[in-house]
């Protein structure tokens, strides 16, 4: 069982700061991309940030140059550090890995969440 627990979430003002963690446990050989989603109320999961196991990043052109992904890779974490953040940066947070399990089985598993909130 492969597991993606998120934690950093939070309510911030803006232009302030926020660091995102996501660790993967569980029966995991090895980890591909790993990279950050996120949801506002009523629109739909969009891509944040992305890093692939060679260090490529893709960043979503709203976050360039705020926001910055990096990995641990002997932690199985990636992080999100969110700066001048901003109101419509607000919206739930989702992890997402490319893993190969134990048994050589590859998927893309999901973290369940972490909601920020960026209000005055």
């Amino acid at each position: 069982q492969v597991r993606l627990v998120e934690s950093g979430g939070g309510l911030v003002q803006p232009g302030g700061s926020l660091r995102l963690s996501c660790a993967a446990s569980g029966n995991i050989f090895s980890i591909y991309a790993m990279g950050w989603y996120r949801q506002a109320p009523g629109k739909q999961r969009e891509l944040v940030a992305t890093l692939n196991s060679g260090n490529s990043t893709n960043y979503a052109d709203s976050v360039k140059g705020r926001f910055t992904i990096s990995r641990d890779n002997a932690k199985n974490t990636v992080y999100l550090q969110m700066n001048s953040l901003k109101p419509e940066d607000t919206a739930v947070y989702y992890c997402n890995a490319d893993i190969v399990n134990t048994y050589r089985w590859r998927a893309a598993y999901w973290g369940q969440g972490t909601q920020v909130t960026v209000s005055s």
